[in-house]
């Protein structure tokens, strides 16, 4: 079936944004289709450093005709409502037909061409394109993320006539800036268009752009005796960067290997989009780096290799600097600066902010095993680095570099990493900290962000996150949770705070493929101990998962209900229930509960909470037979009485684990 085939071609697209446009022009395009009608049999979309390019398979030649049957106005109706019907519907009134007392009329429209409608829904996707950024350009209106040169439109392998902006579509594309030796070559169909582009040096998937950067950066460094320190950030980047990636290895001053190796990768990442390279089974980097040309040197690369180098070595130089006047200074000097760094109208300076993160971590220190001098020492100096030269030249170094310079200041050691890992962990795939005096600074860091937005109404709201609290609650959970850390959350948050915990929890749970229900049944205990509170959701998840914990769930849920009932009539009765003679299944559910009870006792005082769902599951049995056999209300008080009684105590008995009525499964 026919194919279309579109490019949009301008200048340089910024790398960053080249992933989510390519998801929004197949997005775009896959609903203007089917809102038309047309269903196609796959459809795909590519985005390079110059072009978006999509292609759609199998559509028809044409819409589908369309005939229906539609309703008219009754007969005998006024004159006004037959000729509304007849202008709306365009028939005559001879071709209408009566039945059952009502006109009905026929209407047959014919499927418009597919060329038509693509020629439509390429302009719309053009000029509705929402890019991050856009511009204008010349005397025209059109706004794009850079000047729009051209628009290859090809539909059946015949040109799809259209014009955006004096811009008309043809069949034409262009290859390599630099390498194509024609620059413009003609194509009517993907096949044609993919292998005219390689070709014409440009690799149009992204994919196959990155598989073509590794692989040779792979072999570079192989044949070298050397390892590719691999960088998935950036090779998205540069894989976005260039159309015909060639990877070359050049050498760097040794000399610079005395910097810590953080500065190295982040000075060659940041400024040049290097990648480093190191020496396999030793620690730190070999003076070499990996870069990613758009052209395939007559000489090899040598020449590139060397500008680069250069390049390299003055930005080193800059990070060799910052280093030696860095160390001149040390942490008094800096702490002396955060007085006039502000943290946040609303909460002060980040002076302020470090007393307050100070006082957090000698409260935490104890319940993480710290020691709560050495805790406030270090979470007093976890900021400094904030006002250094290196970081103000690399902000992705704070931390990284108080460490480094708390040891060059002969610090203790356990302080000097306290100060590096505190900001951790900075995403899901980031370690977190596990020495005791890490963990508290890195828990009274996270507190501290999170207990002042939240006390000046900054929450997260939709999507919208400024400040990363979601990111911190979640690092804070993590870093509980990662320790086995027991620290009572109450103490330290407000109620809201908590329920926001509660809220990122069932997140982290549900990645773990934990429902997020029996988070809140938990919760509701009022429990604030981590540890404890994901212990029982594992605990109650394997218990519902069984049969006793299915059927006892519906008991459970029948008897909450009964009680309801009766509390609403202010008619339920106070005190323990008596064992019954008969009927059996009231004394039998008397005695499981008698049994039941000092089981949970000592599960849950020793947190054992498998083996207080086992307790649990002992009074499956009796409760359904309870149901099956025993009337509660019955006509005798005192029989109802003591059956009302038994289900409060079934009731508190479950509510004990978990508050079964918040679970929905």
């Amino acid at each position: 079936m026919p194919q279309l085939l579109l490019e949009l071609f301008s200048e340089e697209i910024p790398a960053r944004m080249q992933g989510n446009a390519a998801r929004d022009l197949e997005r775009m395009a896959r609903d203007g289709l089917a809102k038309a009608g047309l269903i196609s049999e796959g459809l795909k979309a590519f985005a390079g450093p110059r072009r978006l390019t999509l292609v759609v398979e199998g559509l028809p030649v044409a819409q589908p005709d369309v005939s229906e049957e539609v309703k008219g106005p009754r007969v005998g109706a006024p004159d006004q409502a037959m000729d509304g019907f007849l202008r709306k519907t365009g028939l005559a009134r001879e071709a209408l037909v009566e039945r059952d007392g009502v006109f009905y009329g026929h209407i047959h429209k014919s499927g418009r061409p597919t060329a038509e409608i693509i020629a439509e829904l390429v302009e719309q996707i053009v000029r509705g394109f929402a890019w991050p950024k856009s511009m204008t350009w010349g005397s025209g209106k059109l706004r794009w993320v850079r000047p729009l040169q051209r628009i290859l439109c090809v539909f059946n392998r015949e040109i799809v006539p259209l014009e955006i902006d004096g811009i008309v579509a043809a069949d034409l594309s262009e290859g390599h800036r630099f390498l194509s030796e024609t620059r413009v070559f003609r194509a009517r169909d993907f096949d044609e268009y993919h292998e005219a582009l390689s070709g014409h040096f440009v690799v149009l998937d992204v994919e196959e752009r990155k598989q073509r950067i590794l692989e040779g950066a792979r072999t570079l460094c192989f044949a070298r005796g050397l390892e590719l320190v691999e960088d998935e950030g950036l090779l998205e980047e540069v894989a976005g960067l260039a159309e015909w990636p060639t990877p070359i290895l050049g050498d760097m001053d040794p000399a610079f290997l005395d910097l810590p190796p953080e500065v190295i990768r982040t000075s060659m990442r940041t400024h040049q989009k290097y990648f480093a390279v190191k020496t396999p089974g030793q620690p730190g980097l070999a003076p070499h780096f990996l870069v990613v040309a758009n052209i395939e040197a007559p000489d090899g690369g040598k020449a590139i290799a060397a500008g680069n180098a250069k390049v390299l070595s003055s930005r080193l130089s800059d990070a060799r600097f910052f280093w030696s006047e860095d160390v001149k200074d040390g942490f008094e000097p800096w702490l002396k600066k955060l007085n006039g760094v502000t943290f946040h109208a609303k909460l002060g300076t980040m002076a302020e902010r470090v007393e307050r993160i100070v006082a957090l971590a000698r409260e935490i220190a104890p319940l993480v095993g710290a020691d709560p001098d050495k805790a406030a020492e270090a979470a007093r100096l976890a900021k400094a680095d904030l006002t250094s030269q290196m970081v103000g030249e690399f902000p992705e170094l704070q931390g990284v570099m108080g460490g480094y310079y708390a040891r060059e200041f002969g610090m203790d050691g356990e302080i000097a990493d306290a100060i590096r890992d505190h900001y951790r962990p900075q995403g899901p795939g980031d370690a977190v900290p596990t020495a005791p005096l890490s963990v508290a600074v890195a828990l009274a860091d996270k507190l501290d962000t999170l207990v002042g937005f939240f006390a000046i109404d900054e929450k997260p709201t939709g999507s919208k996150d400024p400040f990363a609290l979601r990111r911190a609650a979640l690092g804070l959970i993590r870093i509980i949770l990662e320790n086995t850390s027991r620290i009572g959350l109450r103490t330290l948050a407000s109620d809201e705070l908590l329920a926001f915990f509660a809220d990122r929890l069932k997140v982290a749970l549900k990645d773990q493929g934990k429902r997020g229900d029996l988070v809140d049944a938990v919760f509701a205990l009022g429990d604030d101990d981590l540890v404890r509170i994901v212990a029982r959701v594992e605990a109650l998840s394997a218990f519902l998962a069984t049969e006793d914990g299915t059927n006892l769930l519906q008991g459970y849920k029948r008897a909450v209900n009964i009680l309801k009932a009766e509390e609403k009539k202010g008619d339920l009765p106070t005190g323990a229930p008596s064992r019954a003679a008969a009927p059996a299944e009231e004394g039998a559910l008397f005695d499981a509960l008698t049994a039941a009870a000092p089981k949970l006792d000592t599960a849950l005082a020793a947190e054992d909470f498998t083996g207080a769902m086992t307790a649990l599951a002992a009074l499956r049995g009796p409760v359904d037979a309870f149901f099956d056999k025993v009337l509660v209300n019955s006509d005798v008080a005192a029989e109802r009485d003591n059956r009302l009684r038994l289900l409060q105590q079934v009731r508190d008995a479950m509510g004990r684990v978990a508050d079964f009525s918040l679970v929905t499964g």
